[in-house]
């Protein structure tokens, strides 16, 4: 016998079964002992795993795995105290093993991993035994004659309870009194135990979550729509786990998306290299267009891709493309018109918070204007735009709000310039998270031609629309026949056609009217079902294959 050799135990009485048959049921598709010899030997060779049963059906399972059973048809535990209940068959493996790791098959969230990481730790720690636990905040009160009449504590007290998952102890140390050294080894998350039906239904949830890795850019130059897009969608598909790559020169991105508490990182390498780290089950592209070998590393690992307005040279390896900001088929790849592109609004996504706002009735007389211009505005027409209108808007009555988003580089300047002109009626948002309230009771806007236009549309407000530059001059959607003015690709700022524009649909309300009700015969309440749809389908089929 030598300290350093080990054995698993795995305990497996049935009578102790708080769910019929549990061991021997399927969840998620492998039954409980299934799953604990699978685990049980990522660590240790099939010789080394023990399983003590009191059914005959678990010891034809171990036979069949190559792995020993202690079997014995009157077993039954009468405590919590599983070392003492097992002692005497522990003992005995205690002449061969110097550590002996018993591990409950009721913990099926535990991976060899765990084990793995919780038996360095007992020999850094030189322990005589290690108990799996977990913290757990409450307030403790304190039970007198039936009734609570006092806590223990003032405040929440962080306790640690014991998970049945694992224990590791040194063989020498089975004997009374020897135990002088217990360490705890922290599970949380993956501690969940199995003492109910609702038990076991979460962690089959838990089980069935696929991996969906999130490549995201999102920059001053290319805007934040991408991140806002891509969290949108994260928020839909919360039953799986997630994870975000942000590109290179995406901090802007990766700052935004951390605070939503999504496991986030920079690009480091080759981003495929990066992407194929995290073994993902699905990727979601929203970085624009894709390059031929990412996509084929990426198939390579086949894993299913779905690109979000992508026209580059990988987009037709996807198995799906959503390009619902180019309402014309053909413009990207010679062969990117298969059935796997999607293109147009009836694909784009909206909030949830603009299908629980109020959408906007049609006043012959506008009270209030909304001038924005994406997450970043590089060239500032935020602030051209105000100074182009804020004058006429003052001398009609007409209050003006201005949002600009996380990445607006130029927000000091602004506040500074706003407070200079001293219009009580006018309001400024930075970065807000409510932007369809920013919209409610807006009859005209002037914005970019990105995302916000459908938004824009959805809630009824008849736009001027100034692209930023020629990839934006592309979304077609931003025209006169959806309900926008549109002016073209702004080169160079021309604030006196702005001015002339502006005044023909605040002065002339038939103008604008036409456009209202263009946009009145528009809906994209059902869009983002499609999409997310397509998603969870491409799920599934890769669970299957």
């Amino acid at each position: 016998m030598t300290e350093t050799r080990r054995c698993i135990v795995i305990p497996a009485i049935k009578k102790n079964a708080v769910i019929p048959d549990q061991l021997v049921k399927r969840l998620a598709g492998i039954t409980l002992i299934q799953r604990a010899i699978d685990t049980a030997r990522g660590v240790v060779p099939a010789q080394d795993v023990i399983v003590v049963t009191d059914s005959q059906e678990i010891s034809l399972i171990c036979e069949r795995n190559g792995v020993r059973s202690h079997y014995n048809a009157g077993l039954r535990f009468t405590s919590l105290d599983i070392i003492t209940e097992m002692k005497s068959i522990l003992r005995e493996l205690g002449n061969d093993y110097g550590h002996i790791i018993v591990y409950r098959a009721s913990c099926p969230l535990l991976t060899w991993v765990d084990i793995d990481d919780a038996y360095r730790r007992f020999l850094e720690d030189e322990a005589d035994c290690l108990v799996t636990v977990k913290s757990v905040r409450h307030r403790i009160w304190e039970v007198h004659q039936g009734r609570l009449e006092s806590f223990l504590a003032e405040d929440e007290s962080e306790l640690v309870v014991e998970s049945k998952a694992l224990i590791i102890i040194k063989s020498e140390a089975l004997d009374g009194g020897n135990i002088r050294h217990t360490v705890p080894y922290f599970l949380n998350d993956r501690s969940m135990e199995i003492n109910s039906y609702q038990d076991w239904w979460l962690c089959e949830r838990l089980l069935t979550q696929r991996r969906v890795v999130f490549v995201v850019a999102g920059y001053p130059a290319i805007g934040m729509g991408h991140v806002f897009r891509s969290l949108m969608l994260a928020h839909e598909i919360s039953n799986h786990k997630v994870f975000f790559i942000c590109t290179r020169e995406s901090e802007l991105a990766a700052s935004n998306i951390a605070a939503r508490d999504y496991k986030t990182t920079i690009q480091k390498g080759e981003l495929w290299q990066d992407v194929l780290e995290l073994a993902p089950d699905l990727v979601i592209n929203d970085m624009l267009d894709t390059s031929r070998e990412y996509m084929e590393h990426l198939k390579a690992a086949n894993i299913p891709v779905v690109n979000f307005e992508d026209e580059g040279p990988g987009s037709v390896l996807a198995d799906q493309v959503v390009n619902a900001l180019y309402e014309e088929v053909g413009k990207g790849p010679k062969d990117g018109t298969g059935a796997n592109f999607l293109y147009g609004h009836k694909y784009f996504c909206l909030r949830d918070e603009f299908i629980q706002a109020e959408q906007n009735v049609f006043r012959p007389e506008p009270k209030c204007i909304l001038i924005t211009f994406g997450g970043t505005d590089m060239p500032d027409y935020t602030r051209r735009t105000l100074d182009a209108v804020e004058p006429l808007c003052r001398e009609r009555g007409i209050a003006v709000r201005i949002v600009t988003g996380p990445g607006y580089a130029h927000r000091d300047e602004l506040v500074r310039h706003i407070r200079t002109l001293d219009n009580p009626l006018l309001r400024f948002e930075y970065a807000t998270n409510i932007m369809s309230r920013m919209m409610e009771g807006v009859d005209l806007a002037v914005c970019s031609a990105g995302r916000t236009v459908y938004e824009l549309a959805h809630m009824r407000i008849p736009s001027i629309v100034l692209a930023q530059h020629e990839r934006e001059a592309r979304h077609t959607f931003a025209r006169a026949n959806h309900g926008f003015a549109y002016m073209g690709v702004m080169r160079k700022f021309n604030a006196e056609r702005l001015r002339k524009v502006f005044l023909q649909l605040v002065d002339e309300p038939d103008r604008r009217e036409r456009l209202y009700q263009r946009q009145s015969r528009i809906h994209f309440e059902k869009n983002k079902a499609k999409v997310v749809g397509g998603i969870l389908k491409l799920l599934k089929k890769e669970k299957e294959s």
